[in-house]
């Protein structure tokens, strides 16, 4: 069966309150499906939601992670230095980032095509599986594989949410780990620039018969 690989290249972010519900954000300046931002938000009871901007990004995030409900509305998400501003239906988020960590300042040095690679990612996944939950290589869904190569990072040190005109409370850990895919972002509230990569089957190639 023929494989395509699909190249999304820009951030994510990541966080908790303290009501317990976590958010988890997009920002894909270059995606195969043109920029386009989303939101996953997993409740204290375990619900988890997708806020996605258009049905065709829906389906195909819907297709890689697992979502009990999926909300086609308008998605922004904007960065002004380190100021991060998120607004999705019926979430308000604005986000403090700090300086750039000493891991992020070694990603940095990671070359983009590197970042794309599988085995980079396998060689990543080692020691990534010692923090509770978070994977950089995994199945993502039936006939998708999914793998992630960070290149910078930059930890939470503020944020206000607000979901439905509830304030969520203070920052607080990804704590339990977000379940949406094979693996977690960090514990630690956090903003990383990440190339993923979806490798996805796309059916045997037809050729036609032979006239010779």
């Amino acid at each position: 069966m023929a494989k395509e690989r699909l190249h999304f290249d820009g951030w994510i972010g990541a966080l908790g309150t303290t009501s317990g519900t976590r958010l988890v954000w997009g920002h894909w300046p270059r995606s195969p499906f043109g920029a386009f931002s989303d939101v996953m938000i997993e409740q204290p009871d375990g619900e988890r939601r997708l806020l996605a901007p258009s049905r065709r990004i829906a389906d195909f995030v819907a297709a890689t992670y697992t979502f009990e409900r999926v909300e086609v509305l308008p998605v922004q998400v904007r960065s002004e230095g380190n100021r991060w501003y998120v607004r999705a239906g019926p979430l308000v988020l604005d986000v403090v980032t700090g300086s750039r960590t000493a891991l992020g300042l070694l990603l940095r040095t990671v070359p983009a095509p590197l970042a794309r690679s599988r085995t980079w990612a396998a060689v990543c996944d080692v020691p990534a599986r010692l923090l509770p939950g978070v994977r950089t290589l995994g199945s993502a869904g039936p006939d998708r594989r999914e793998w992630y190569g960070a290149r910078d990072l930059h930890r939470v040190r503020a944020a206000s949410a607000i979901l439905g005109g509830r304030h969520l409370g203070a920052l607080a850990p990804v704590d339990p780990p977000v379940a949406f895919g094979f693996g977690s972002a960090p514990r630690a509230p956090s903003v990383v620039r990440v190339t993923s990569t979806v490798e996805i089957a796309v059916g045997p190639v037809h050729r036609p018969p032979s006239t010779a």
